[in-house]
């Protein structure tokens, strides 16, 4: 009211008085301005109040999983130490050896901060539970928090703590690696594994092919397996330092195995093998920045989406074309991902705390897509990668490792060799169970349905010995003098304590994703289930007489040449041409011709 009356506003005697007139007019107009303008600071005032005085939020901490948030940890007791110390194994032990800690956070997520003296101080405890446990620490990024309405500067602090590997059980996490041909895939991976840059004509790459044609064409046509190494301190372990991979597994506490798929569409059939069969735990789909979304980078995304594995993008070769050209690239990616058959969150990469920020959310969340622009020639960006990869949690935590791991043992059989002097190898995943040296297990299905006896000699890791193998690892086990043509792709080693099903015929619940007229009854398709690859007929559908693109049914298949063993749940992949479609293993059927066959079986492994 004061303020009201002395500019003239409100007062009478300015509204009545005599100059009324245009005096009156230009104080109002005055008074009106700085009214305006005080109602303005005002606002800004209380704007500014509001925002120091509402504090920025973390979800609340949970009870499961690998991230503690600790307020701080400035010279606790030796009791209290010693419970810090068991709490970090804890997390240590959900993280499958990885925890995160959040310092200067309280358990409901509320960003406190803590000074440069109390963040020192923490930090140091941080480290002595980390020694204690047999971990090292590694300060991720620090932020500034800035609501309160004191001076001091307070700080949160992110801290990745990783333990030092020992007998031979690191962290491992598969990557498939998805793109069109000539987007740079081998490359990368030559780089990023080899530790030196291209020189721009594909010197990167000659270390990963497989065969003359490979290097001849310049185009990936098998399956390659390249690994890289990060220690228990966050550094790139790879075989710049390292000369053999058993080196590269020492020294390392994190492994990412890159599985390089084949980018030309007519070896589509071992890409599909390979994401498949090999159960990736992430896909990085390559886009060339001057090519942007060609060939079959649709089609390698929709199958990785299909299968529900999490993709992550890189737009190669940046150091080629212009600023404009990359964003043009980026932004087609972008609408591509934002589809409602895709319904992905792009995020552009662009500095470290944009990469470990897209490294957390993108385990958290399925919608979640990053994006990193980078050239394998300048190096560019690449660092970023690097950490993103370092920070990426698996999917899966301890719990759900530990309950694979007291079921019986199943080992998928994905590659088989000859080598002199071992005999027969064979590669691939232990779904479940544990394997040993010396484990006697039966492998099959044969041609006529039967599982034969076996012996595990030894076991490899990433080419390093390994004594035992647990649930989720992918290995290779020597097999001794064991006839090598009795052995194919598709087959499972399996405990003789379990009773295996296999079948001839299976139903599954499936979605036509394209057909160019009707899928009917005696229709053939390649069938693609885990490492099973077969063409089978359809039998039947039941309830429709045919499908058309989009619509959904339950089908019954028939494989053409020998049984199989299926898992139910499964998920399954068919094609033919352009035909394509997914679903899921909802029902087996045993062979009849083979019923007097299977029980013979079953009393041979019972006996066992």
């Amino acid at each position: 009211m004061v303020d009201l009356s002395e500019s003239g506003a409100a007062s009478p005697g300015h509204r009545h008085g005599p100059g009324s007139g245009n005096n009156g007019r230009k104080t109002s107009k005055k008074s009106r301005t700085r009214r305006g303008k005080r109602g303005r600071r005002r606002r800004n005032k209380k704007n500014n109040r509001n925002s120091k005085t509402a504090p920025p939020y973390l979800p609340p901490e949970a009870e499961e999983g690998n991230i503690e948030y600790k307020l701080k940890l400035v010279n606790p007791t030796q009791y209290r130490f010693e419970h810090l110390a068991t709490q970090l194994k804890w997390r240590l032990q959900e993280g499958r050896g990885e925890a995160v800690y959040q310092i200067g956070v309280e358990d409901n997520g509320l960003l406190v901060g803590l000074t440069e003296a109390d963040m020192k101080a923490s930090l140091k405890t941080l480290k002595r539970m980390a020694e204690k446990v047999g971990a090292d620490i590694t300060l991720l990024r620090e932020r500034e928090v800035d609501y309160d309405l004191d001076r001091n500067t307070r700080k949160i602090a992110e801290v990745l703590v990783r333990k030092v590997p020992d007998d031979q059980q690191f962290l491992d996490l598969r990557v498939a690696v998805l793109g069109n041909v000539d987007s740079g895939k081998s490359t990368l991976l030559g780089v990023l594994t080899q530790g030196e840059l291209d020189n721009g004509r594909g010197r990167a790459r000659l270390n990963l092919f497989r065969h003359l044609h490979e290097i001849q064409t310049g185009r990936t046509s098998s399956i390659s397996f390249e690994i890289l190494g990060f220690n228990s301190k966050g550094e790139v372990v790879n075989y710049s330092e390292s000369r053999t991979a058993e080196e590269i597994c020492e020294s390392s506490s994190k492994m990412i195995t890159f599985i390089d798929l084949a980018g030309h569409h007519k070896y589509l059939k071992t890409t599909i093998f390979g994401l498949t069969s090999y159960c990736p735990d992430f896909a990085m789909l390559m886009v060339s920045a001057n090519t942007g979304i060609a060939g079959t980078t649709r089609e390698h995304l929709g199958l990785a989406m299909a299968l529900k594995v999490p993709i992550f993008i890189v737009v190669s070769k940046v150091d080629l074309c212009s600023r404009g050209t990359v964003e043009r690239t980026v932004r087609q990616l972008e609408r591509v991902l934002k589809q409602p058959g895709c319904n992905k969150v792009p995020m552009v990469v662009s500095n470290p705390d944009d990469a470990v920020t897209a490294a957390q959310q993108f385990t958290q969340s399925t919608c979640v897509t990053p994006i990193f622009t980078l050239s394998s020639v300048s190096g560019e960006s690449l660092n970023l990668l690097k950490v993103f990869l370092n920070i990426l949690p698996p999917l899966s935590n301890s719990k759900e490792q530990e309950e694979l791991m007291q079921q019986l043992t199943e080992f998928q059989v994905d590659e088989i060799y000859s080598v002199p002097d071992v005999g027969t190898v064979v590669g691939g995943t232990l779904y479940s169970g544990v394997c040993r040296e010396g484990e006697r297990l039966v492998v099959g299905p044969t041609d006529e349905g039967r599982f034969l006896r076996l012996k595990v000699g030894s076991i490899q890791r990433n080419r390093s010995a390994c004594r035992v193998l647990r649930a989720g690892q992918a290995a290779t086990l020597a097999l001794g003098n064991f006839d090598r043509s009795l052995l194919r792709k598709g087959m499972v080693m399996v405990s003789p304590k379990m009773n295996p099903t296999i079948c001839c015929q299976f139903e599954a619940a499936i979605v036509l994703l394209f057909h160019a007229k009707t899928f009917r009854r005696g229709s053939q398709v390649t069938v693609h289930v885990g490492n099973v690859r077969q063409t089978a007929t359809v039998e039947c559908l039941h309830g429709k007489d045919e499908l058309r693109t989009g619509e959904r049914a339950v089908v019954r298949f028939r494989f053409i040449k020998h049984p199989e063993y299926l898992r139910l749940g499964a998920k399954l992949l068919f094609r033919e041409g352009v035909t394509k479609g997914i679903g899921h293993v909802t029902r087996l059927l045993p062979p009849s011709q083979n019923h007097d066959q299977n029980q013979i079986h079953n009393q041979n492994l019972q006996e066992l």
